[in-house]
């Protein structure tokens, strides 16, 4: 077993969370698990192991299906912070197998490949107009103008919220997404609660409306499955319409501008690109291995594990470092390049085994959508000034990324 206190791994250090993957390297030379002090969690930094465990089912999302706060010597969350709680706990991404079964395969319906597909048409569209506006401004904040409209369009498209109603989507997701962050503050939490009480209100509302007259929609879809047998709760479905978004966009919008950072900073590689637009879909999986938009996922033990002779009790928790796993030079070759032309690019910032992200084809088309119409309108696109990074570690991404023509 191995410590990771004289290590360069911070997450609260703004130098770390600059770049993280300079101390990932150490980690993985550390060992294949270390255990990390400050928020009692075992680091799993390599590739092969992050991927595994992913899969193994002695591991879980929560631990509530099968113990209780006290077996695993835990206290129960604050009650002020409950609202957070009934929503989180209730969505697919916390539950697991028998409630996550029932509920994935409900929701899987709404992303077949043939209905992701058939979404391509609308997303090359929105993604043309919201590039265009770009182009007519002169450039601006392409965070703002086209990384965050994009995907919260399309999920809120999805589920039915109409367009006049989306405009606190993404201040609610991001206030609740905080608490994903190690060790939140009470400030962060209080944020959390009021957009989970005001994210939910609103979807209760439309529910009641959609059970009065349904649409084509995800939200009406659920509602009818949930009146011919497959059962559904109420919160359920408030919590899976939340999940969607967030985790349908928050990754989405962090790889684009993630990405195109990455790209500025590499001006050979964005040259080749620009050069050849059949490189756009290995330079989505390239530039989301790169600067991973989800760095950590955490797992609860349920049973004792072993890691390289290190056992892991019941009880314990797993920190999954995405980002590690993705630089891994036992599985890319000269990991600290950007290199679109990558061949064999196994990331996994998607996840893996029960939690693979069903929303992953439609990201992939989100990215490739928004990348292709920068591609073709602004040739010339250019970073205005150097971008600041947000204060996170779990979920990364920037503040902004201002642009000009």
């Amino acid at each position: 077993m191995a410590a990771a206190d004289d290590l360069r791994f911070d997450p609260w250090d703004t130098a770390f969370l600059a770049d993280p993957y300079p101390a990932y390297a150490e980690l993985r030379k550390r060992g294949r698990v270390i255990h990390y002090a400050p928020t009692d969690q075992w680091l799993v930094p390599h590739h092969a192991d992050v991927s595994a465990l992913l899969r193994d089912r002695r591991l879980g999302r929560t631990y509530q299906h099968r113990f209780t706060h006290e077996d695993f010597g835990r206290t129960e969350p604050p009650a002020a912070h409950e609202p957070f709680h009934t929503l989180n706990d209730h969505g697919m991404l916390d539950l697991e197998p028998p409630d996550h079964t029932r509920i994935r395969r409900l929701v899987s319906k709404a992303f077949t490949p043939r209905t992701v597909e058939q979404l391509k048409p609308y997303v090359t569209r929105l993604a043309g107009e919201l590039v265009d506006r770009l182009v007519e401004a002169g450039g601006g904040d392409l965070l703002g103008e086209v990384a965050e409209p994009l995907p919260v369009a399309v999920i809120a498209e999805m589920l039915g919220i109409p367009e006049a109603d989306r405009a606190p989507l993404r201040p609610w997701s991001a206030d609740i997404c905080g608490m994903y962050e190690l060790n939140p503050s009470e400030d962060t939490a209080a944020r959390a609660v009021k957009a989970s009480v005001e994210f939910s209100a609103y979807l209760r509302e439309l529910i009641a409306a959609r059970r009065e007259e349904p649409g084509d929609d995800l939200i009406s879809g659920l509602i009818a499955a949930h009146d011919e047998g497959d059962r559904l709760t109420e919160q359920e479905m408030i919590s899976t319409a939340v999940l969607l978004l967030n985790a349908g966009h928050e990754a989405t919008v962090n790889a684009t501008v993630n990405g195109w950072s990455a790209l500025f900073h590499n001006p050979g590689q964005l040259a080749a690109l620009r050069a050849d637009h059949t490189l756009v879909p290995a330079a989505v999986e390239e530039l989301m291995r790169y600067d991973t938009p989800l760095q950590l996922f955490e797992r609860w033990v349920l049973d004792d594990i072993e890691i390289d002779g290190t056992t892991i009790p019941r009880g314990a928790e797993v920190a999954l470092l995405f980002g590690s796993a993705n630089h891994d030079p036992e599985v890319f070759a000269h990991p600290e390049r950007l290199d679109l032309t990558r061949t064999e690019n196994p990331h996994i910032s998607f996840s893996a085994g029960i939690h693979y992200c069903i929303g992953a084809p439609l990201a992939r088309i989100e990215l490739a959508a928004s990348m292709t119409a920068l591609l073709e309108k602004a040739p010339t696109l250019a970073l205005a000034e150097e971008p600041k990074r947000k204060p996170n570690f779990v979920i990364r991404g920037l503040e902004g990324l201002s642009v000009t023509l």
